[in-house]
């Protein structure tokens, strides 16, 4: 596969793509949502912390797309 220049063969090896190893790295970290407290619109830690996760994956998809393309 080839970018939008004929003559040069497409790398994945940017520096970039080590931030895609966040949004797997940081959900097994368990001592940061191992707690009931503080409690957001009535939910516990766990529950808006996943939502984070999520937002934490989309933003560094996002930052490694733009930045690799």
């Amino acid at each position: 596969m080839t970018t939008g220049d004929p003559g040069r063969p497409r790398t994945d090896r940017s520096p970039w793509n080590w931030l895609l190893v966040l949004p797997i790295v940081l959900p097994l970290l368990t001592f940061l949502y191992n707690a009931d407290e503080p409690r957001l619109l009535g939910f516990p830690l766990f529950y808006w912390l996943q939502i984070a996760f999520i937002v934490v994956g989309v933003v560094s998809t996002t930052i490694v797309y733009r930045m690799t393309k």
